[in-house]
Order: structure tokens, then sequence, then C-alpha cells
């Protein structure tokens, strides 16, 4: 299936149906009077979280979406049938702008979660809504509310607990086949890795989702290359896992490459949780390793992991580490919610 992760589609409500002008003319009824029904009530457009959904790919081949029309009211006060709603199902971490692509409608985080994003128009009253004491047979009735048309941006941030991120050919793409059954592409060339990748890594009794991103290239921040595109996805992620490909000549410099795009494109990745992973270290010797940890852990300033994605050398430790700093973040979240519950609590 092709990953699709924004689309632009077109909503519209359904109109509400016309209240019906009618009067009850039968034998042996004396006093008839008006008898017209109200009309039917619009369809609502409805966006769900459906599970099983991890793209948008259904919103590139239909893009026009609208909801029923209420049928007119008729005679025998017979109110006419609201008209058919229409759900949009969506993958879970879609979120939904408004045309302008910057005004957020809803962010559908939870499968199950229904917000109506355009209501249907009311039907019109029949003319027996208008009879009183005095107008005895009123001849008017109301048209149906028409419905609201617009268009909005569908756009997929994939909800994952741990990203993979660095420059091209770091072995993100080897890392995630190595830990999950992921299956992503794997090559001697840049950029292999063309949308993002999603797995389940299973470590002892524990598991957690982890997403591999394109490479970031300097530049991507404002465009160059694919990787700033997805940088989106990594947005909800609690902890990043940084790979430096050992092979380079300057691993500083590429540290603090990919480290300045993170922050040229949000302040909230710069902040992220950064597990700095050296990688590829089968193919140095034991000098190279220790001259590049030690610059590595000098620029980042934290605890620097040497690993071999091609051999599994240090992997398990990185996993480790990543189930540690899950483990510390819900601690300190479950926290936060203590305390407020202890400021709200009243004797």
């Amino acid at each position: 299936m092709k990953f699709l992760d924004q689309a632009k589609v077109y909503i519209k409500s359904g109109s509400g149906g016309a209240g019906a002008v009618s009067f009850l003319r039968e034998k042996f009824v004396e006093f008839g009077g008006p008898d017209g029904g109200n009309g039917g009530r619009g369809g609502d457009v409805i966006v769900e979280c459906a599970d099983g959904l991890n793209t948008l790919i259904d919103f590139r081949y239909t893009q026009h979406f609208r909801a029923g029309t209420g049928v007119h009211g008729m005679g025998k006060n017979r109110t006419g049938a609201d008209g058919e709603d229409i759900v949009l199902r969506v993958p879970k971490g879609t979120q939904i702008f408004e045309e302008d692509q910057e005004t957020l409608i809803a962010d559908m985080t939870e499968v199950g979660q229904r917000v109506v994003l355009l209501k249907g128009g009311n039907g019109g009253f029949g003319n027996a809504y208008f009879k009183t004491s005095s107008n005895q047979a009123p001849r008017r009735a109301n048209p149906g509310q028409e419905g609201v048309e617009k268009g909005i941006w569908l756009r997929l941030k994939l909800i994952a607990d741990a990203g993979l991120v660095g420059q091209p050919n770091a072995g993100k793409s080897t890392f995630l086949a190595a830990v999950s059954a992921a299956k992503p592409k794997i090559a001697d060339y840049p950029f292999t890795t063309l949308h993002p990748n999603l797995g389940v890594v299973r470590i002892g009794e524990r598991e957690f989702v982890l997403a591999d991103i394109p490479g970031l290239i300097e530049g991507a921040s404002e465009g160059i290359g694919i990787g700033d595109r997805f940088l989106g996805h990594i947005e909800r992620c609690k902890v990043l896992i940084h790979l430096i490909d050992g092979t380079e000549e300057d691993v500083v410099h590429v540290y603090k490459a990919v480290r300045h795009e993170l922050a040229a494109y949000a302040d909230v990745l710069a902040e992220k949780d950064e597990i700095v992973v050296l990688n590829k270290i089968d193919a140095l010797t034991e000098d190279e390793v220790k001259e590049k940890l030690k610059a590595l852990k000098k620029a980042s300033k934290a605890e620097v992991r040497t690993i071999s994605g091609a051999t599994g050398k240090g992997v398990e430790q990185v996993l480790y580490d990543v189930l540690a700093r899950l483990d510390a973040e819900k601690a300190e979240l479950a926290e936060q919610e203590r305390k407020k519950a202890d400021e709200t609590w009243t004797p």
C-alpha cells in the first residue's frame, strides 16, 4: 500500500428538506385544515478515527464527500426523513486543518473518536406549524436550510514511542529491520527510505513502537531533500534515537547538522529526550571508535552508545535505554497528575 500522509478533501453537509403546504381534504372530515409536515434534517459530515488504517491513500482517489439531503415534508403531517450522515474514516494520529493549513479543527488520537466537521441544515417547517387562532389556513412553508461546503486538509502524524533520526545512510533502516519485524528498503546509497516506516520492537516482556523517517541533510528544514516533509511524524515521539554513521570523517559535524535541522523545524523536536548512538563500529578500529566516541560525548554532553546495526552488537542496550526513558516520562506524567489532583481536592 502506498504511504500518503497529506490530502486535501472537499466536504459538504446535507441541505434540509423543505416543509410542505398541504390541506386535509377527506370525506366526513368537516374541518381538515393544514397538515403539511416539516422537512427532514440534512446529514452531517463526521470524521472518525478508525483502527487498522495507517495511511491516507483512500483520500487520493476520492476528494469530494457530500452528506445526504433531507427529504421534503408531506401531507398528513408527515415529516421528511433525515439525510444520511457521511463518515470519513482516518487513521490514528490524523490532524484536520482548515483550508489555510494552520487552523487546527481536530486531532484524532484515539480509536473510536468522532468529530462532527459540518452539521446538516435544518428542515423547513410545514404549513401546519404556522396555524394559529387568527390564521387557520396558512399557505406558506419554510424551505430547508442549505448545507455548508468547504475544503479541509488531512495530515497524518504517526504515533510512535520512539523515533529514528540521522543523515542518509546512517543505518536507520538496518537498525529498524534488526529490532522489529518491519522490512524497510536497505541499500548502499542515500535516500533508500522514501517514506516513514513503523515497527513494533519487543525486548524482554516489553514492547514499543519505533518510527524511521527519511534521512536529514543540511538545509532539510528549508525544504532541501525529503526528510523535512516527514519531520512531523516524530513530533509525537517521546524519545529520539539519533544514529550517526561511524564511517564519517567528522562525526561531530554530522551530529550538529542533524540537531540544527531539528531545532530549525520546531522547538519541540530540539527539546525531546535523545539517545546518541555511534553506528557501524564494525567498520572501525578500536582507536577510531574511542576517538569518535570521545568527540561525540563532548559535543552532545551526554552518554553515547556504540552499536553495529549489521551485527547486532550493542543494539539491545539501546533498546533498554529507550524503555528506561519511556518509563521515566510515564512516571513524571503520573506525578504531575497526582499533584494536580491534590491541588484541586478540597476536604
